[in-house]
């Protein structure tokens, strides 16, 4: 395992994060391909195994089941002090009014619901999911540097929001002298690069660690996605959503990775990995692995170098697409 520093801060993650989305309860959620405890913890046990200590999760994921299975089996299997724990907030987690959100009300609330759950004093990375439009950004900033000075996190990010909020954010941190985000989790891989635009540019004056979700394009880069199908496939359709099938455009981009596989002798999975792996200044994607095949082909990736031609030869077909991911 490679590991390196998250961002400007001196945290070392895994080059490679394990996402825990897919660990919870299909009782308590809208996906139902989201594994149980007893067929996620092996999973999580082998990402330790093979040196991964950076597990990112989220409240909303099962509302809270996730939390649950990845705090007990990390009090089970790994000692608190070496892993990075990263979770984050914006979803809404029950009816009424302050169910969810970035208000100062739902964050003071979140965080400590989130404790609870993981079974833990502290988080090291605490996340916004979304951009709040309805809390002032003053409120939620002011609010997450309190958490981090009363020590229930060691830092905080963000995810999947404009570039010009983001800026936003840091500016209102830097200006009251509160706690800044050190890293951006947002889409990004080869069939949606538009974070290339202007999220990538800030996050590299910034020094922001970038840790994108989704690297794979939920498996769409890992296979014949126009004949081969899966559970998830057929069943998310948050996915469904990001990805369309007929595009042209994005088969000939999963074409080339398929190419390049075959001429490298590695599984797609590595092409897609080691390209974001190269790509500045991600610092780790984040693997939603439900088989352990999963996470020991991730792994596997960190030895793949791409050659500069073979990066265009990745890139060449790509073309713009709507932006997705930022509601």
């Amino acid at each position: 395992m490679e590991y390196i520093r998250l961002g400007s801060t001196g945290m070392k993650v895994s080059r490679i994060c394990l996402g825990c989305m897919g660990f919870g309860d299909t009782t308590r959620w809208i996906h139902k391909w989201v594994l149980n405890e007893e067929n996620s913890r092996p999973i999580i046990k082998k990402a330790l195994e093979l040196g991964i200590n950076f597990f990112d999760t989220a409240n909303v994921y099962s509302i809270g089941a996730s939390e649950e299975i990845l705090g007990r089996a990390l009090k089970d299997f790994a000692n608190r002090d070496e892993v990075v724990i990263a979770t984050k907030l914006h979803g809404k987690m029950r009816e009424g009014p302050n169910g969810g959100g970035l208000s100062r009300k739902a964050i003071l609330s979140e965080i400590d619901a989130s404790l609870k759950r993981l079974g833990t004093d502290y988080v090291d990375l605490y996340q916004i999911h979304r951009w709040d439009y309805e809390t002032p950004i003053e409120e939620t900033m002011e609010a997450l540097n309190d958490i981090v000075r009363a020590g229930k996190a060691r830092y905080i990010g963000a995810s999947a929001m404009w570039a010009w909020q983001f800026q936003k954010a840091l500016y209102v941190a830097e200006k009251h002298g509160w706690t800044r985000f050190i890293s951006m989790q947002n889409h990004l891989n080869l069939i949606y690069r538009e974070e290339e635009r202007e999220m990538l540019p800030l996050c590299r004056e910034e020094k922001i660690g970038i840790i994108p979700y989704s690297p794979l394009a939920s498996g769409r880069l890992t296979r014949d996605w126009s004949s081969e199908t899966t559970l998830r496939s057929e069943t998310d359709q948050i996915a469904k959503n990001k990805y369309d099938s007929t595009s042209e455009a994005d088969q000939r981009v999963v074409a080339r990775v398929a190419a390049l596989a075959k001429k490298l002798d590695v599984p797609r999975a590595h092409i897609a990995i080691a390209w974001l792996l190269q790509k500045e200044p991600v610092t780790a994607p984040i693997i939603g692995a439900t088989k352990i095949s999963h996470l020991e082909e991730s792994v596997s990736a960190l030895s793949v170098k791409l050659a500069q031609d073979e990066f265009a030869y990745l890139e060449e077909p790509y073309v713009p697409h709507h932006i997705i991911g930022h509601l």
